[in-house]
């Protein structure tokens, strides 16, 4: 399929099916959008020792993030410059010095220059050092580190970081100041699941006000019997399930700012997290570290989401992220990563532990309901019939003239339309 041809699935009002479930689309959006854009890969809490490692993807390629000797943070191919043999199979782990290739014994400094091949003799007068594998490991084109926020552009040029994401960044901001030391830390690992869908289908859906008390009709319901039925029951469960009952007329004040590129902020006055239960002690503490106005703010971030386009989605409270790791054209991974503020109270901790657990889990009475749905749209949308995705809900002629929309009614499906116009943009570039 020709670019103009793939351009032509995006309208401002409505989407072709064929972005969800053409192949050529897929290969398309991992070689242009995903080499292009700035990738979420990983948190430097994952890699906090010389040598260690996490393994993911940046759309089709392998990598890994990983700390040198000096304290630098690499992001890495996980390919051997020889003959692309996979050097890391695990997710996590700790290097020791260098990076050594299974296939042939050929060996790699941390920061991914090569350090020694078998028979180096054999070598000598070929002309083998001007060429490429005598550089050693591909690296991502460039990497940014923010408030310990690791993300990559595998293309070695283009929009450099802050131009990508510009002000969406007080999110994270946001989320490191919940910490009474202003940094955060993964706690352990991740709930992975495999969705039979296409990525986009789960990042639109983050953005999606108006199916909750549908969609999650059964949860609330059952939390509701549940804190009728038997005394004592966990009030953690019930203040993190009996929210998504919330009505329309709930979203309709909440709240959403838009960005280019894709990203936004959803709950920017309240969420469905806002009225968790204060955890004793822990305003104090904000307010003693960061000053009365700044803990003011941090305190009252409280988003639905954070996207974070096209790769990650977060949440002020409690922390959490989920990360997008597209598969195939109806296939894709989505990591769920806890974070505790350092210094902070465990109970925030058990909150987004919880939380996840409650809502993210395969098991989860709310994930299921989500991904059932996404799976038969895949399966659906191949079928004849209406080829158009529908998102004309508030649409406003005035939203194409800003780069950034500010408004209260998150049932608007601007939201969801932002993504669409970053998705045509970055596909046009090169």
């Amino acid at each position: 399929m020709s670019k103009q041809k793939v351009l032509h699935l995006v309208e401002e009002k409505q989407l072709h099916s064929d972005i969800y479930t053409d192949p050529k689309v897929f290969e398309q959006e991992m070689a242009t959008l995903f080499h292009n854009a700035w990738i979420y890969v990983g948190h430097e809490s994952q890699v906090p020792n010389t040598g260690d490692y996490i393994s993911t993807r940046i759309g089709n390629s392998p990598v890994l993030l990983v700390r040198d000797a000096q304290q630098n943070i690499h992001v890495l191919m996980n390919r051997c410059a020889h003959k692309g043999a996979r050097l890391v199979n695990e997710t996590k782990g700790n290097l020791g010095k260098m990076v050594r290739c299974p296939y042939h014994a050929w060996t790699y400094r941390l920061d991914g220059s090569l350090l020694s091949i078998p028979m180096k003799r054999e070598y000598e007068g070929t002309g083998f050092e001007t060429c490429p594998a005598a550089a050693g490991l591909s690296t991502a084109g460039d990497v940014a580190i923010y408030r310990g926020f690791v993300f990559a552009r595998l293309s070695p040029e283009g929009v450099g970081f802050y131009e990508y994401f510009g002000d969406v960044l007080q999110a994270l901001d946001a989320m490191a100041d919940s910490s009474p030391v202003g940094e955060l830390e993964v706690a352990g690992g991740s709930i992975r699941s495999r969705m039979k869908c296409n990525w986009k289908f789960y990042l639109e859906n983050v953005n999606d006000t108006v199916h909750p008390i549908s969609t999650h009709e059964s949860a609330y319901h059952s939390a509701e019997k549940a804190a009728e039925r038997f005394e004592g029951l966990d009030p953690l469960s019930l203040e993190q399930l009996l929210p998504f009952g919330s009505n329309y007329d709930f979203y309709s004040t909440m709240g959403v700012k838009t960005f280019r590129n894709g990203h936004s902020i959803l709950g920017t006055n309240f969420s469905i997290h806002t009225g968790y239960a204060d955890v004793e002690g822990y305003k104090d503490a904000i307010r003693q570290a960061h000053g009365k106005e700044r803990a003011t703010e941090v305190l009252n971030f409280t988003p639905q989401n954070v996207i974070f386009y096209p790769s990650m989605a977060a949440k002020g409270s409690p922390q959490i992220i989920r990360v997008l790791r597209p598969v195939s054209v109806d296939e894709t991974l989505l990591e769920v990563w806890v974070f505790q503020p350092k210094g902070a109270s465990e109970k925030l901790l058990q909150r987004g532990l919880n939380y996840s657990r409650l809502v993210y889990s395969p098991m989860s009475v709310v994930a299921h309901d989500d991904i059932h749905l996404f799976e038969s749209q895949q399966r659906n949308l191949q079928a004849d019939g209406n080829k158009w995705i529908n998102l004309y809900r508030q649409f406003d002629e005035k939203e194409l003239e800003k780069e950034v929309n500010e408004f209260e009614n998150a049932n608007n499906e601007l939201v969801i339309r932002n993504q669409y116009r970053a998705w045509k943009n970055l596909m046009q570039e090169n």
